[in-house]
């Protein structure tokens, strides 16, 4: 396994650790959403990494294709997950449980189209939009972690306009790839 594969499966290993701290915030008695922070960020990091590692050393692996895309939509997901399991106990952190569900839904629907592209033998890249959405989507998260604890009105007000544009911009990015697509899915039918 490649340097690049190696920081993706890392990447994945780090899912069940986030899940794990969140689920004994209670006993470690600092703030657990910065040490959730911390490996949300890791976790992101190694995703520009391995991106990079194989692209400059020509490392580009079908496998890599296939996992790196899924390994940053499971990270992104359980954060959400995790953030809207919290908001029931604090309201301060709003993160309601549509808000995972929409996201998600988008990735089905967008992985899907790939899948029936790739076996039409056509390569679908992601979009502009797409790629602002995970930008976006992922500065929110860190807000999340690293910020809205602070539970300061102000700035719960700030993490749902955020957390809106997420919402808006992943609602837009799919329907802009469903369209720009919508001929695939056609042939398809």
């Amino acid at each position: 396994m490649n340097l690049p594969n190696k920081l993706t499966m890392f990447r994945i290993i780090l899912i069940p650790v986030l899940i794990i701290v969140y689920l004994f915030k209670g006993i470690l008695g600092v703030n657990t959403f910065w040490i959730l922070g911390i490996i949300f960020v890791v976790a992101s990091v190694t995703d520009y990494f391995d991106g990079k590692i194989a692209r400059e050393r020509n490392l580009v692996t079908t496998f890599g294709k296939f996992i790196d895309p899924l390994a940053d939509k499971l990270l992104v997901l359980a954060a959400l997950l995790i953030l809207s399991d919290n908001f029931l106990s604090n309201p301060y952190m709003w993160m309601p449980f549509w808000v995972p569900i929409i996201i998600l839904s988008r990735e089905f629907i967008v992985t899907s189209i790939r899948l029936v592209a790739i076996n039409g033998g056509k390569v679908i890249a992601a979009s502009k939009y797409g790629k602002y959405k995970t930008a976006f989507t992922m500065m929110t998260l860190v807000f999340y972690f690293f910020v809205m604890p602070l539970n300061i009105s102000w700035i719960t007000y700030i993490g749902i306009v955020f957390t809106v544009i997420s919402v808006l911009l992943t609602i837009y990015s799919g329907v802009d790839y469903f369209l720009k697509n919508k001929n695939i899915i056609l042939e398809s039918v």
